[in-house]
């Protein structure tokens, strides 16, 4: 088994339309977990990860200039993480389809881990 990260992408409008009520958040958590435990008992989940902020910073370049970010012109940001073990990235990417971020406007950006010998 691999380890491959889930990078959690949507816009800020769906991300509103997901969690604009109490309501509206409550059935969206319930949606993650659910999706979560079914992962966690087939043996797929090392790291839960955690959702992101809205707001954050960018650092950038040479001059290492800080700005604020993710950028109001961001059709795309990352809204959170986690770290998934698949045979291969196929299976991590099939995995990946009963995410609920797919029923909006989002996507789930699958990654393999590089090892590191360190």
């Amino acid at each position: 088994m691999s380890d491959y990260i889930y990078l959690f992408r949507t816009n800020p409008e769906a991300r509103r339309a997901a969690m604009g009520t109490p309501e509206l958040a409550q059935q969206s958590m319930q949606r993650w977990l659910a999706w979560l435990r079914d992962l966690d008992a087939k043996g797929h989940v090392k790291d839960r990860g955690q959702p992101l902020e809205n707001e954050g910073k960018m650092v950038r370049g040479t001059k290492k200039l800080i700005t604020d970010g993710p950028f109001p012109e961001v059709k795309d940001l990352v809204a959170g993480f986690m770290i998934v073990q698949a045979r291969d990235i196929a299976e991590a990417a099939e995995l990946a389809k009963g995410c609920p971020i797919l029923e909006g406007e989002g996507a789930v950006e699958v990654r393999p881990i590089m090892a590191m010998n360190v």
